[in-house]
């Protein structure tokens, strides 16, 4: 297990730090004496197997699951209280209603409400600011759309615009490509590449290959993490992290890189 520790040269602020955090449901213990650190201008990939714990990982982080033991801190502002409007989160599966009639637009302005402000009256620099959000992801045009006509990669792309408009320290998404086209994917990357000059970004995917060409660092989570302090991993050091993952590359024909065959 190891904890992540930032170069005294290169010091970042920490954003957040987990100590020895294990947490699960109804008795089950899925993620056990975590470690890690999240400092600014972070970019972590989050890899691992199905059912390793991944987005067990991200609902502690995001104050939405409470350790069973350990002890997660913030360091955002002032107050542990308020961590949650630092933080914008991209969920891997959005349950919505695409009969319901609400617009683009709408959906990101609604990144602005909080538990506190519900009835929050949307004023001329939260429209403004939207409107700025909205052209930044290539959806001008649908602004005015309802967000039920829209296909799978414009969806992805009105959500991250409302985990975006609160102007979060961290950006959390959770297997963000799992509905878009290969453009998008590109342009969803080289997005969040830009973003990170401005905030830490935190990505859970199952595609080491693609995303190490955009993360910094890279998290094996199999119930317990183990945090590799650069972007470029082999199959040999996923055998020694515990992370049974397949390396997928790309070249002229598509492949992937197994495990040899044992005698």
């Amino acid at each position: 297990m190891t904890t992540k520790q930032a170069p005294a040269a290169f010091y970042m602020k920490k954003l957040i730090e987990l100590r020895n955090i294990s947490a699960g449901y109804n008795g089950e213990m899925i993620i056990d004496k975590v470690n890690l650190d999240i400092n600014e201008k972070d970019f972590i990939g989050i890899i691992g197997p199905n059912g390793g714990g991944k987005t067990t990982l991200l609902k502690v982080i995001l104050g939405l699951l409470k350790p069973r033991s350990g002890k997660i801190s913030y360091f955002f502002g002032n107050s542990n209280i308020e961590f949650r409007k630092h933080m914008g989160y991209l969920p891997q599966h959005i349950s919505f209603d695409s009969d319901f009639p609400i617009s683009v637009k709408e959906v990101v302005l609604s990144g602005l409400i909080s538990g506190k402000n519900m009835f929050k009256r949307m004023s001329r620099k939260d429209h403004q600011k939207a409107e700025a959000i909205i052209e930044k992801n290539g959806l001008k045009k649908f602004a005015g759309t309802p967000v039920g006509e829209l296909s799978g990669g414009q969806m992805q792309r009105v959500f991250l615009s409302r985990a975006m408009i609160s102007s979060p320290q961290l950006l959390i998404l959770d297997e963000p490509d799992t509905f878009v086209d290969n453009r998008f994917e590109h342009e969803l990357y080289s997005t969040l590449k830009e973003l990170n000059e401005e905030l830490a970004i935190l990505l859970v995917s199952h595609d080491v290959g693609t995303i190490s060409t955009y993360v910094k660092t890279i998290a094996c989570v199999n119930k317990t993490l183990h945090y590799h302090p650069s972007n470029e991993i082999t199959a040999e050091q996923l055998k020694v992290y515990n992370c049974p993952i397949d390396i997928i590359t790309h070249g002229t024909v598509p492949h992937r890189v197994l495990p040899k065959h044992k005698n």
